[in-house]
């Protein structure tokens, strides 16, 4: 565990030991947005979701109708929540919590400096890159579109926007960010990526330095996506999956909707960037 210990602390988040496992956190919250447990190899044990306590019953009569089995829940959250298995097997919650995601568009700050004013400071004055919050995870799936009805069926979700048959983005109901799940073609499930918010485009850059200077240079960055619109920089992760520094990502409120369309992949992956590594889109966890 001390090297996932390492590579999220220096990621910058808060990591505290719960038994043999770890659980992170974004740096002054009390709720824990992972948690990383050893095992034999790499795989992505399960899910989880916040909803509001009042709509607990709602989604048990929703999985109910669907038929959907009850599935043990994985240590830790035994007695709390509803869980169950996704099409690809992946274990899933809906867990009571308070509510996290923004209720607005996240705050994204500019460097850009008044007259008179330094714009940058000394790097040995710049304080520790931390995320703000959490922003979505991106998820493999053997069938995307399969993925997309039963997440929309059974969690109440909605289609943000689709790139061919390749990746889809879906959002919450009650007002997310432009995506809070993203689903990516494989041949089995697993993890592609888990996305943090920084704020701004300056806090991706001295994340990107922190973790290069830690020696986790491998990933992808900077760049910009379409979809979602967001600034982006990945690392690679000890396991083959990436974390990701995040800013600037399209918003869905509770009251509009959403344009949603399907893209044409080569056309709606990034905006601008270097080129991504072979294996970005490899998962891991099936080989």
């Amino acid at each position: 565990m001390s090297v996932a210990a390492d590579f999220y602390s220096t990621f910058g988040l808060d990591v505290m030991a719960a038994g043999d496992a770890a659980d992170l956190r974004v740096a002054g919250m009390s709720h824990v947005q992972g948690r990383v447990a050893p095992g034999p190899r790499k795989k992505l044990d399960s899910i989880a979701f916040g909803a509001f306590a009042d709509d607990m019953p709602k989604f048990a009569e929703r999985l109910g109708a669907l038929s959907v089995e009850r599935a043990a829940a994985p240590p830790g959250f035994a007695g709390n929540g509803l869980w169950f298995h996704d099409p690809d097997g992946l274990r899933v919650g809906v867990v009571a919590a308070e509510r996290t995601s923004p209720e607005t568009k996240a705050a994204f700050a500019s460097s850009d400096a008044r007259p008179n004013e330094r714009g940058a400071l000394p790097r040995e004055q710049t304080p520790v890159a931390r995320p703000k919050r959490f922003s979505h995870m991106a998820i493999y799936a053997r069938d995307v579109e399969r993925s997309v009805e039963f997440y929309s069926r059974a969690m109440g979700m909605r289609l943000a926007d689709r790139a061919a048959d390749i990746i889809a983005f879906c959002h919450g109901i009650h007002g997310s960010d432009h995506h809070m799940v993203a689903f990516v073609k494989s041949d089995g499930p697993g993890l592609h990526h888990s996305s943090w918010d920084m704020g701004s485009v300056d806090g991706i850059g001295l994340g990107a330095m922190q973790m290069a200077g830690a020696g986790h240079k491998r990933g992808w960055g900077l760049g910009r996506h379409v979809l979602g619109s967001n600034y982006f920089h990945y690392v690679r992760d000890p396991w083959g999956s990436f974390a990701e520094y995040t800013a600037g990502i399209d918003y869905v409120p509770c009251d509009r909707d959403w344009d949603a369309g399907v893209h044409a992949a080569d056309d709606s992956f990034y905006l601008w960037a270097n080129n991504p590594p072979d294996d970005f889109a490899r998962n891991y966890e099936i080989e």
